[in-house]
């Protein structure tokens, strides 16, 4: 792991670890908040999201909600999963603002494509490099920025 300043990496070298990771996130994120995760096709995306999920107490399969936009699962807070890569934005035709800040936690993939519509969030961006994920999570707000600080306590 590097801590950098305002951001967090993290570098998980399987698939697994990226689900441990996401599941120790899970464990300590509050109601309301929201995540965005960024990075190309085969990145780890929805990897990250079922472990994230596990931390939530949620047993379901997680899954790409990639041609139904949002899948809900129910654990001890309901996770609205958004896959926004065949949006241009979030109008009347999907009705999602209901669930970005509301009564759970939002995880959205592709969120820079509907970026005008997210406004308080943890920014999660995976990427690869030489087979191995490099996660870098970053956000202006306090409420974020104590959880990064939290999970830096508890990883070392």
């Amino acid at each position: 792991m590097i801590i950098n300043g305002e951001n967090m990496k993290i570098i998980t070298n399987n698939e697994l670890e990226t689900i441990e990771f996401g599941e120790r996130l899970g464990k300590k994120i509050f109601k309301g908040a929201v995540v965005t995760l960024n990075g190309d096709l085969g990145a780890g995306k929805t990897t990250f999201t079922k472990g994230f999920a596990r931390g939530l107490g949620i047993t379901e399969i997680v899954n790409s909600p990639t041609y139904t936009i949002l899948k809900i699962y129910e654990g001890k807070i309901p996770l609205y999963h958004i896959d926004a890569y065949r949006l241009s934005s979030i109008g009347y035709d999907y009705d999602l603002e209901e669930y970005i800040y509301g009564d759970g936690i939002t995880v959205i993939e592709w969120s820079e494509n509907i970026k005008d519509s997210i406004d308080h969030h943890l920014k999660i961006t995976i990427e690869i490099v030489d087979e191995k994920r490099v996660l870098t999570l970053e956000s202006e707000y306090q409420e974020y920025k104590k959880i990064l600080e939290n999970l830096n306590e508890t990883i070392y």
